[in-house]
């Protein structure tokens, strides 16, 4: 029979002195029903079983209106086939002879969890009365009625604690304490039996458990964000408790693998780590982008990234001070997991900002400045928390892959470099263009683009040191590299299409012998057509008033002015230094990528090339006439060389006037220089018009003391050194032209025998002109002898190399 359904076919209201009484009687009845066929049914019962609806609704109106009972009337009769179909169930459908509504462990699970609950204090629901082990000594009395044992007896005993706990609002951690003693009772028991029925109950009690225990450990940043930390540890102790026994006594699939391959603890302790932090990570990016947009017309708000990355470091130093000593229990390592699941969030949007970025922007800097700190903050606890691991925390950090956020800066500064030197040397190649190098009094003699050039390079430098960003020693080279290639572009440029000395000086003519006789006539008659071949880029920048003499020289103070600014440059780059936030002492204390390479020795050699091609200019090409077409040209006495002379001084006062003083020593050496290479050029290879005498001599030698006087100016010129080291060569060679012909001859043939060897006896060979004149070197004597005006000379001209008279 099913007890509760006779019961209430037997005993009607009038059985009973009070209506009260009767109708707690009833209702008692009715959920002892509901318990063994809806609730706990020994088999189990489809929601959407059709008899199983009618009996919850036949219940649910007989506890608001209470049945009349003790009558086989209509209402009881729907009771009772309803009440049968249900107890007389079988696994196939079809319906027994015999009833099944309380029989088993369900209904006697429910009975017996409450009988452990009369364990409570009435008054205080979350004490347990004084008298509970006497109670619990006739509770336990009840197992042989209910079927039960000591280990149901722990599994429910631990259901009770623990339902407690959460029904009473979770205030009282000593509950929750308790049911975790327990469940290590439960842990014992679970690994000692196999009993299937008993397994099923266990799995659906602790899957239960777990399943309230993780949805607050999934989220325990949101859980016990506000004072509730005290039951942290008791919750994650029940929770992991309950995973292990679920996974090592009960899941099949751990028995299959070796034990030793699946830590369950550590990795349910990493899923809450992992879970907790990628949640509360979402919610502070979702608020640090709230902020962004309510601050947004506000001057100096920060972006999205950086804010995130400061919430995020704020994060870590929670978890850090807060949750990890908790989970340190479970986990020895749990600081490290939490450090490295933060890291690949913020890495994730970090490394889309970075693939989106262009360009050096204040945002992109502070965004990746504040991103290289997060990242060496998180790395310090993760060091930190491993440092007792077995390998010292390695396998931590290589969950945590660089940010490179010094590389996306230095990718990015790189680029700005780049932008900054294209432009300027766009700017030096237009702006020469335009140039005319005109002296202008106001720039110390120098061109306007040299000042500007150099404003420029210190406005990029400026700018450079003014970015916001902790690498400002680090990339200085690429910096001074570029400025340093701009800089030599100008001067190359400066220097171009000025020539060089050997522009100027012109092609000797082809060597020719004296014609002895009337000395004069011919000269004068041939005068007219005496000329030399130059060099047609003479003919080209001659038409050019940018290569003048001025503007050369205006040329040469410019790049005199570019090297002496350069040192001024460099000590200012290291002040810049000293002031940036991130320069170490050793930064500048090497002049290493801080000073520029290329451009001062640029300087100098352009210089040294201008003034060489100035002085030849004006030797060879403006003072020609003086010099080349005049001088010697005819009788001696009147073609010397005074007219050269104050053509030559009126030009060294031009420069003196215009050049930097630094450098018009250099300059006026190089004019005396190739005044002497063309007084020589005149003796050695000024064409069959000119032709000496040994009488001659006296006045080239007076004529060429002039010349040195000239440079020497009373002492108020150039060293008499400089003068003595310079004139040389003319000192030596000067000597041959008063020595006789026949010693001149037999020099030339011991000298040329000697260069040549035997093969020189039969016939002399024609030795090569060098230009590097000196007495003891054959081409040298041989000249002499070409411009001999001497019969002896002549013929052994003719004998010797059967050289024309004229050309």
């Amino acid at each position: 029979m099913v007890l509760p359904l006779e019961l209430l076919q037997q005993f009607k209201s009038s059985d009973f002195t009070d209506q009260e009484e009767y109708q707690a009687w009833q209702k008692r009845n009715l959920k002892m029903l509901e318990a063994g066929l809806l609730l706990h049914p020994h088999m189990p019962l489809d929601k959407v079983n059709t008899v199983g609806q009618r009996l919850r609704q036949i219940i649910q109106s007989a506890l608001e209106r209470p049945l009349e009972t003790g009558r086989n009337n209509e209402s009881m009769q729907v009771l009772r086939t309803t009440v049968m179909a249900l107890a007389s169930r079988s696994s196939d459908g079809s319906l027994l002879e015999s009833c099944h509504w309380a029989d088993g462990i369900p209904l006697n699970l429910r009975l017996y969890e409450m009988l452990l609950e009369a364990c409570f204090d009435i008054n205080d629901e979350t004490s347990i009365i004084d008298e509970v082990d006497e109670l619990m000594e006739l509770i336990k009395k009840t197992w042989g009625i209910l079927g039960l044992n000591q280990m149901l007896h722990n599994l429910c005993f631990t259901w009770v604690l623990f339902n407690r706990y959460v029904a009473t609002g979770q205030v009282e951690n000593d509950l929750l304490d308790a049911a975790d003693n327990q469940l290590a009772e439960v842990a014992k028991d679970a690994k000692v039996t196999k009993d299937p029925v008993y397994s099923k109950i266990l799995s659906s009690t602790l899957t239960a458990i777990l399943g309230w225990a993780e949805k607050r450990l999934l989220a325990y940043h949101e859980t016990f964000d506000s004072g509730k930390i005290d039951s942290m540890q008791s919750i994650v102790s029940i929770g992991v408790s309950a995973a292990k026994i679920l996974v090592e006594d009960i899941s099949n699939e751990y028995r299959r693998r070796r034990k030793n391959e699946t830590d369950v603890v550590r990795s349910r302790i990493e899923t809450y780590i992992r879970s907790s932090l990628r949640t509360a990570f979402a919610q502070r990016m979702e608020k640090a982008d709230s902020s962004r947009r309510s601050s947004r017309n506000q001057l100096n708000s920060l972006p999205v990234l950086a804010i995130l990355a400061k919430d995020v470091g704020d994060l870590a130093m929670k978890e850090n001070d807060i949750f990890s000593p908790i989970l340190k229990r479970w986990h020895p390592f749990a600081a490290g997991v939490a450090v490295a699941t933060l890291h690949a969030c913020y890495g994730n949007e970090l490394k889309q900002f970075i693939a989106g970025i262009t360009e050096l922007t204040p945002d992109a800097v502070q965004i990746l400045r504040a991103a290289d700190k997060l990242e060496k903050d998180l790395v310090n606890i993760a060091v930190e928390d491993s440092v007792d691991s077995d390998d010292g925390g390695k396998a931590i950090i290589r969950e945590m892959p660089p940010y490179e956020a010094e590389g996306a800066i230095a990718n990015m500064v790189k680029v700005w470099i780049k932008t900054r030197i294209d432009r300027l040397k766009e700017w030096v190649e237009r702006t020469l263009q335009q140039e005319v190098w005109s002296p202008q009094a106001d720039q110390e003699g120098c061109a306007p683009s040299a000042i500007e050039v150099l404003r420029l390079v210190d406005e990029t430098l400026d700018a450079y040191f003014q970015l916001p960003i902790p690498l400002h020693p680090a990339l200085l080279p690429d910096l001074m590299t570029g400025l340093d290639k701009c800089l030599q572009f100008y001067v190359t440029k400066a220097k171009s299409g000025c020539g060089s000395r050997n522009t100027y000086i012109p092609t000797m003519p082809a060597l020719t012998r004296c014609t002895v006789g009337t000395k004069f006539q011919w000269k004068k008659k041939e005068k007219a057509v005496n000329s030399h071949r130059r060099n047609p880029q003479v003919a080209t920048m001659n038409g050019d008033s940018s290569f003048g003499v001025p503007q050369a020289c205006v040329r040469i103070n410019t790049l005199h002015k570019i090297r002496m600014e350069l040192e001024v440059v460099e000590k200012r780059i290291i002040t810049l230094l000293r002031n940036s936030e991130s320069a170490q002492v050793e930064d500048f204390s090497n002049g290493l990528g801080k000073k520029f390479e290329l451009t001062p020795a640029a300087c100098i050699e352009a210089i040294q090339q201008l003034c060489e091609a100035v002085a030849y200019k004006i030797v060879f090409h403006d003072l020609s006439h003086a010099l080349w077409d005049s001088l010697y040209v005819g009788e001696l006495s009147s073609s010397r060389i005074e007219p050269f002379l104050q053509d030559l001084e009126r030009n060294l006062t031009v420069i003196s006037d215009t050049i930097h003083e630094r450098v018009r020593t250099r300059i006026i050496a190089d004019i005396m220089r190739a005044s002497f290479d063309g007084f020589l050029f005149v003796l050695l290879a000024g064409g069959p018009l000119r032709a000496f005498s040994r009488q001659d001599s006296q006045i080239i030698e007076d004529d060429f003391k002039s010349l040195k006087d000239l440079f020497w100016a009373n002492g108020d010129g150039l060293p008499a050194d400089v003068i003595d080291n310079f004139s040389s060569t003319a000192r030596d060679v000067l000597p041959l032209f008063r020595t006789d012909t026949e010693s001149l001859i037999e020099r030339f043939r011991r000298l040329t025998l000697e260069t040549y060897g035997s093969s020189a006896k039969s016939r002399l060979p024609l030795p090569p002109t060098s230009g590097q004149w000196n007495p003891t070197e054959p081409n040298t004597l041989l000249r002499v002898l070409c411009y001999r005006h001497d019969e002896a000379a002549s013929k052994f001209l003719k004998k010797a190399y059967n050289l024309p008279k004229k050309l």
